[in-house]
């Protein structure tokens, strides 16, 4: 601990001012120090918020475009089974008109003698 510049005094029975010159000026010294410190710590916490802010704000668009993904994929699934059902339903009808199409061909060469 530093003695105070006032108790100079007590601290040397000489009491010279060349002692108080230099304790005062390590008492400026000391309290810069601490107001340099404490200036510190909070720049500090700033950036750990500031960096914990940024961390969420990407998980935040990742998690969302992530989600958007998702989204397109099932949309993407859902048109494909439609169109599927599309397909199977055209298949059978042209099923139905090759059948047709033979069917009357059969009886056309059943008329011919």
């Amino acid at each position: 601990m530093i003695p105070k510049a006032e108790n100079i005094e007590s601290w040397h029975p000489a009491g010279g001012q060349l002692e108080v010159a230099l304790l005062q000026i390590m008492q400026r010294h000391h309290h810069e120090s601490l107001r340099q410190r404490k200036q510190t710590e909070r720049a500090k916490m700033d950036a750990v918020r500031s960096v914990a802010r940024v961390a969420d704000l990407l998980v935040a668009t990742v998690d969302g475009g992530v989600q958007e993904l998702y989204i397109n994929e099932k949309r993407i699934e859902l048109e494909a089974r439609a169109l599927l059902a599309t397909i199977a339903w055209y298949r059978k009808q042209t099923d139905q008109w090759l059948a047709a199409t033979n069917a009357i061909n059969c009886l056309e060469g059943n008329w011919r003698f």
